[in-house]
């Protein structure tokens, strides 16, 4: 069984279709690509996905349950796990805190401040430990809005990792990223692949190609091509539609 299945996805906007019959799985541990031109549709697809929007009509699968109509809080609770291509940190906490204040999430008492996240010992620890992942054990202690944009983007893959998502979500993890963050980033996704399920929306082809295991196009909202990197370099509609715009 496939870990998502999404079948004949439809969502639109007015008269623009956002997503058009588009169908795709996700098999467990696998990072799976969707490239496409902006304003194909990849923004869109990842928001019902993780349930910020709900499709006109088809269904979203998870683990073989319809999860269609489902809120984003209990996709969070089923394991799936989204990165936002703006970040939605908490730039007035400290690293750890933003890490400890996702694992309390988890936990099911985000809101109970009498005892913030800090000062709950294995919260704490759990927090570290996910931090030295990502390469931030020493910016731990630090406040959020003093690291770059680069490592904030590593922030975010602790959290995903916080929550326990046996499905993450990750829209254009690379945005904003200079030549050497971009590399840092590829390492980090590639220690994580395959103990984790990746939906990966990237325009950077190079991060692309290196990382999945399959990719899917998406032109106007529908894919037009599935396969292995090698398949879709091969593949006359991709670069007709995409990559020989590169």
């Amino acid at each position: 069984m496939a870990l998502l299945e999404i079948r004949n996805l439809n969502k639109s906007y007015g008269g623009i279709k956002a997503t058009d019959d588009l169908s795709l799985t996700v098999e467990p541990g696998e990072l799976h690509a969707i490239i496409g031109p902006n304003g194909a549709g990849k923004t869109t697809l990842i928001s019902q996905l993780s349930g910020l929007a709900r499709p006109d009509t088809g269904s979203i699968l998870y683990k073989g349950r319809d999860i269609s109509s489902g809120a984003a809080h209990r996709r969070a609770h089923l394991g799936i796990a989204r990165s936002f291509q703006i970040t939605s940190l908490i730039m007035e906490m400290t690293v750890a805190d933003n890490v400890a204040l996702a694992l309390q999430a988890r936990e099911g008492h985000s809101f109970r401040f009498i005892r913030p996240a800090r000062k709950v010992r294995h919260l704490r620890d759990r927090a570290l430990e996910l931090l030295a992942q990502v390469g931030l054990e020493d910016k731990a202690d630090r406040p959020t809005h003093a690291l770059s944009h680069g490592e904030h983007r590593h922030m975010e893959i602790a959290i995903a990792l916080a929550a326990e998502a046996e499905l993450m979500l990750l829209d254009e993890p690379m945005a904003g990223l200079g030549t050497e963050e971009s590399g840092q980033m590829v390492e980090l996704l590639r220690g994580i692949k395959g103990r984790h399920a990746i939906l990966l929306i990237e325009h950077d082809m190079d991060a692309v190609f290196a990382l999945a295991d399959r990719i899917s196009v998406l032109v106007y909202g529908h894919i037009i091509a599935t396969g292995s990197p090698d398949e879709i370099r091969g593949n006359e509609a991709v670069q007709h539609a995409y990559l020989g715009e590169e």
